[in-house]
């Protein structure tokens, strides 16, 4: 029987410590690797997210800039700024908004299936928060938290998409359109005459419970609440001296949402499923040819497209805190989401947000309220320059004929210029130029710079 030295086993221990060693320092290092990759290949996301979660404050410090006597006249930058850049308000009706066009894109730009009732899964999830919070549906108590009611409005999206789908993906092109368009007015009509859901249906029902909060369900600490008026406002913020407003606490927290909302489809369409929506839109008998059941692969992709339409619907109703037909199930609010996807890019995912953002923008600095273009323009340029005819019209009525309120004219002709000039979209069309995504591209190009 051979006896080990006390050497030779302290040598075996020693290479064994050592092996652990250079295991754990080789799974260190991977992780470190990982990291920063993931860091490098999200750069584009950090830079865009960053960019909103800087903007409320700096818009506060440009607008509050005070007025200045040059000599020849007062300039006022704060002014200035109020009327060219968006509203911290607006820009959540961009979140909203931005939400469900990428949800429209989600089915109709990787699948190449253009859902024009769309509007039914977003009205599904405002009437669903509304009428849970006013105890109107069975089974639910009034005081049932909002994230769980914005879930379930988004089950009930899936159920409605599931039984949608079944009749339309019988069919393709402009006759699928066409069917989902009926179904959702099907559902407007019922919506806007059925008494159960308020005295006076056609304006839609009020939420009547507690304040909508995001967070953890039943845990006051980690929720805030919803709502320009009743939401959670905070005061000297961790001693800072900084001031919260409701408005404020409503769009980093519904942002929140609607970049978790982003990453989740942006993850299903990088997956194995959504390389199988890519292949439909592209070439469906192909993908059929080589064994995949396309018929269900596209039921998968409009329930969940019809999930997140709900989520912002239900965003929708818990910020403003009411729900009405012609804000929700109207074809025209689909209409929206088609004009800022084809603006924005489709087949991007993010570009619909940058569209929105655009739209959002005209809305806001041609609005005839106070830091809208026009009442900037009324109150700075002296009374003898308002007074000047041009064409049989003073300028000031020019101002209020083609500025005044007039953002759906040029948001039109935004629309038919992208149409013509820029079929890809912003999104799009900054992807052709750097040859790939933004994501994927940006960081090396930045890279080229800094050397």
């Amino acid at each position: 029987m051979a006896i080990s030295s006390p050497d030779s086993d302290l040598a075996q221990t020693t290479d064994e410590e050592s092996a652990v060693s250079d295991a754990t320092d080789a799974a260190e290092a991977e992780d470190t690797r990982w990291a920063r990759d993931y860091v490098h290949d999200h750069l584009a996301h950090a830079l865009v997210i960053g960019f909103f979660i800087v903007y409320p404050p700096l818009y506060s410090v440009l607008t509050g800039l005070p007025a200045l006597d040059i000599g020849v006249g007062i300039v006022d930058p704060g002014a200035f700024f109020n009327a060219f850049l968006p509203a911290t308000t607006f820009l959540i009706g961009m979140l909203f908004l931005g939400l469900f066009a990428m949800s429209f894109d989600f089915i109709s730009g990787y699948t190449g299936y253009l859902s024009f009732g769309h509007a039914a899964f977003y009205g599904i999830g405002a009437y669903t928060i509304v009428l849970a919070a006013n105890g109107q549906i069975p089974g639910i108590p009034g005081g049932t938290p909002f994230m769980l009611t914005m879930v379930l409005g988004g089950i009930i999206a899936i159920i409605t998409a599931l039984a949608i789908g079944a009749v339309s993906f019988r069919l393709t092109g402009v006759y699928f359109a066409m069917l989902t368009l009926g179904f959702a007015q099907v559902l407007y009509e019922l919506i806007r005459n059925w008494g159960y859901v308020g005295s006076n249906p056609l304006e839609g029902p009020n939420h009547a419970g507690p304040t909508p909060e995001i967070g953890v369900p039943f845990v006051d600490s980690l929720s805030v609440g919803l709502g320009r008026l009743s939401g959670d406002s905070f005061t000297n913020v961790l001693g800072t001296g900084l001031d919260i407003s409701a408005t404020l606490t409503s769009y980093y927290a519904i942002g929140l949402i609607v970049v978790i909302c982003y990453f989740a489809m942006q993850r299903i369409i990088h997956s194995p499923f959504g390389r199988v929506m890519i292949a439909i839109r592209e070439n469906e008998e192909r993908a059929e040819a080589v064994g995949y059941n396309v018929f269900w692969y596209k039921m998968g992709a409009f329930a969940m497209s019809a999930f997140f339409a709900a989520i912002a619907g239900a965003l929708f109703a818990a910020y403003t805190g009411s729900a009405s037909p012609d804000s929700t199930f109207y074809f025209l609010v689909t209409a929206d989401a088609l004009i800022v996807t084809i603006i924005g890019g489709i087949g991007t995912l993010a570009g619909p947000l940058f569209g929105s953002f655009l739209f959002e923008w005209l809305e806001d600095i041609l609005s005839s309220q106070q830091g809208g273009l026009a009442p900037y323009l009324r109150e700075t340029l002296p009374e003898g320059l308002l007074s000047v005819d041009v064409v049989g019209l003073t300028f000031l009525e020019l101002i209020n004929t083609l500025i005044d309120g007039r953002a759906p004219l040029y948001l039109g002709i935004v629309f038919v210029l992208f149409v013509l000039f820029v079929p890809n979209g912003l999104l799009g069309s900054v992807r052709d130029r750097l040859g790939g995504t933004v994501a994927k591209c940006l960081p090396a190009h930045l890279e080229r710079y800094r050397r």
